[in-house]
């Protein structure tokens, strides 16, 4: 069983200025809890225990938020406001653990998974979840990335998920060319690479890589020894392309829908999603978006 997953959430959080200026773009909400808490949700329904934060100096709501707040707690039972204090412990179920390390320096999506290395271990397989792209999993009998580790489980082969994107946005992705025909939703086939960013005309397929990953722990040696590459910055997918020519690397392809929390637009676009489907607050939230439909 892979139990172990890295969060890079060092990064300043660019494309979310000016609401990621003074806090953590991961702590930014969606409804009523922060993008990142969506990601950890996300790694725990799929049976990670042990999630490792990539963070920086900068970042200490992230690592606040997660952990225990007695005062906090004390005055929530005082005041016997159980459903609230039930909430805040929910937060990390009790055999889950929270670990953190630093990025000291803004080195590259690669050299943040590698900081990671002292806590994973060259010899144990682990996932890579990017905060700040939310998978949804409605009305899925398992979440995605559960199905890439039983994929990775079954084959030995490092996973990569990816989602249809249309034919005209190919030019901002990474878009993955299939050896032979592309999977389909809920499945793998192995790669012949990726292309960044490629034309229209010259993408190998509509695939785009979109932030989840899961590796061996054999790519932290093929990391430490990766030079700079785009960006002067050490990148993942190089150290990718070295393990897709050793040991082949696949492709998963999911089935549920993302949501790019970088972008303004995406994430209104989570909001819109989550905030009518809440538990508590979407009734209501149904009834603001009518009367604005129909003020409009």
């Amino acid at each position: 069983m892979i139990r172990k997953a890295v969060l890079p959430v060092a990064g300043f959080g660019t494309r979310c200025l000016p609401a990621s200026k003074a806090i953590p773009k991961e702590m930014i909400t969606i409804v009523d809890r922060p993008v990142i808490q969506y990601v950890v949700n996300e790694a725990v329904k799929a049976g990670i225990r042990d999630i490792v934060l990539v963070t920086h100096a900068s970042k200490s709501a992230i690592e606040n938020h997660f952990d225990t707040h007695y005062e906090l707690e004390a005055t929530l039972e005082a005041k016997n406001k159980q459903e609230l204090l039930d909430e805040l412990r929910a937060i990390v179920p009790a055999d889950v653990n929270i670990i953190s390390v630093r990025q000291h320096e803004p080195l590259g999506l690669g050299h943040a998974v590698l900081c990671a290395r002292p806590v994973i271990g060259d010899d144990e397989p682990f996932a890579v979840l990017l905060p700040d792209v939310l998978v949804d999993d409605e009305g899925l009998e398992r979440n995605d990335l559960a199905g890439m580790l039983e994929a990775f489980e079954a084959t030995g082969r490092s996973q990569l998920m990816v989602e249809e994107v249309p034919w005209e946005n190919v030019h901002k992705y990474g878009i993955v060319s299939p050896q032979g025909e592309a999977p389909t939703a809920g499945n793998a086939c192995p790669l012949a690479g990726v292309v960044e960013k490629p034309a229209r005309e010259e993408a190998p397929s509509n695939l785009a890589v979109i932030g989840r990953y899961v590796l061996p722990g054999s790519i932290f040696p093929l990391l430490a020894e990766t030079p700079p590459g785009a960006g002067d910055e050490i990148q993942l997918t190089d150290a990718i392309e070295t393990l897709r020519q050793r040991d082949g690397v696949d492709a998963w392809r999911m089935r549920g829908k993302t949501y790019d929390c970088g972008h303004q637009l995406g994430y209104l676009e989570a909001t819109l999603v989550y905030g009518r489907r809440h538990p508590r607050f979407g009734e209501g939230f149904r009834e603001l978006l009518a009367r604005y439909s129909q003020a409009r």
